[in-house]
């Protein structure tokens, strides 16, 4: 072969490979940028956007609280003149109702150690979703440490206190514990009359508080706390004996001494509701209603064993008064339990004697972790919960056809014939 075909062939083969090196080059993904990290202000971007036209919605150009740049949704931060503040944003939002309930509950962050923890979680907030859809509530479920310090039973203060924020137009917060089941879906609590001239609702004997107070004198996992001032306030003063604090042991030993029965030295949130009530007296007392009479919540245990009866009860109500075996929609449904209170009246049933409980609170029974208060016996927890649970979901499933012929049985549904329980 002459030198100039070999010379014209290594070009070729040169030639060659600096194009698949362009080729390669052109086409190769550049480096992914480092993931950045810091602070919110540091991964907003900066370049700036042309105004858009917001004329259509002059609420938007008026300033409220919101644009304080002191305002805060921690806890730890006091903010004041709450009720002014409100009102002035209900002015310019008028359609926004002053007489909403907004409900807030939660859990931890982290996965349930307990195999079927998180398979309960989920149903214990169907649950409470089901109840605000069927009564127009709103809810917010949380399940973020809004305050890194403040965890467990703890949490609870600082979620109240942002959903108190976010929703000026709510009069109401509810705080429902994760492990409380609503077992009654026609419950409506007497926000607005029985409570009417208070701020703070929380199940309690006022002996069991103010003149001998005891660990079990009320109960915080289920309460309702006006959206106020005053609210505000009460929220900064019981978080003062919590996680965060300095005195965090301390306050655990001083209501290990003033609250005779509680059994560790550790500051809880019950307790030191308790104490700020009884300490406090004066300053707090009128706003606050203790619950002993109408129902908030029941206590699991001597509950649970009823359900089958109520369901009877009712039953046999519906055989008797065709009106309430009537089927109807699911949106019609709050419609007819002035009509169910009627006749469950006229029968003598009652919130202790065969009406169904409003609210079942598992309290001990620790669903996520599993860890349940050892006088508890076998799977008695479990099985409790999937009873009440079930025992809801069928005034639910109800307005859609179905029912769960049996409490144990989560799975199983079957239709309802026409004109059930005739």
């Amino acid at each position: 072969m002459s030198s100039f075909s070999k010379n014209t062939s290594l070009l070729h083969v040169v030639a060659a490979a600096i194009m698949a090196f362009l080729i390669v080059w052109t086409f190769w993904p550049s480096s992914p940028k480092p993931r950045e990290t810091g602070s919110v202000s540091q991964l907003v971007s900066k370049p700036r956007l042309k105004p858009v036209d917001d004329t259509w919605c002059p609420n938007l150009r008026q300033k409220t609280f919101y644009d304080d740049p002191n305002l805060s949704y921690s806890i730890g931060r006091p903010i004041k003149n709450w009720d002014d503040k409100r009102r002035d944003w209900m002015r310019l939002h008028p359609s926004g109702r002053g007489d909403r309930v907004v409900m807030v509950t939660g859990s931890q962050p982290s996965p349930c150690r307990n195999p079927i923890g998180d398979h309960l979680l989920l149903r214990l907030f169907k649950n409470k979703v089901d109840y605000c859809r069927i009564n127009g509530y709103d809810i917010f479920y949380n399940n973020a440490l809004l305050h890194r310090k403040m965890d467990n039973y703890w949490a609870k203060i600082p979620a109240v206190r942002s959903a108190m924020v976010a929703h000026p137009e709510a009069e109401w917060i509810w705080w429902v514990d994760s492990d409380a089941v609503f077992t009654d879906m026609d419950f409506r609590p007497p926000l607005e009359d029985r409570y009417k001239d208070y701020n703070l609702v929380v199940g309690g004997s006022p002996d069991s508080v103010y003149d001998n107070p005891s660990w079990i004198g009320l109960n915080a996992g289920v309460f309702y706390i006006r959206n106020c001032q005053w609210s505000m306030e009460f929220l900064e003063a019981w978080a003062e004996m919590g996680p965060q604090t300095p005195n965090y042991e301390k306050w655990g030993q001083i209501l290990a001494s003033r609250v005779k029965d509680k059994l560790y030295p550790i500051s809880d949130d019950q307790t030191a509701m308790i104490y700020l009530l009884m300490k406090e007296k004066e300053k707090w007392s009128d706003k606050v209603f203790l619950e002993h009479e109408y129902c908030i919540q029941g206590y699991w245990a001597g509950l649970v064993g009823t359900l089958e009866n109520v369901t009877r009860n009712y039953v046999g109500l519906e055989r008797r008064a065709r009106r309430l075996r009537r089927r109807r929609a699911e949106k019609v449904g709050r419609s007819y339990s002035a009509l169910w209170e009627k006749y469950l009246e006229a029968a003598g049933y009652r919130k202790d004697a065969g009406k169904r409980p409003c609210v079942t609170h598992f309290t001990g029974c620790q669903p996520c972790s599993g860890d349940h208060n050892p006088m508890y016996t076998g799977d008695s927890c479990r099985e409790g919960m999937e009873r009440a649970l079930n025992f809801a979901d069928n005034q639910v499933l109800r307005s859609y056809g179905f029912v769960h012929p049996d409490l144990l049985d989560s799975a199983s549904a079957v239709p309802l014939p026409f004109d059930f329980a005739a």
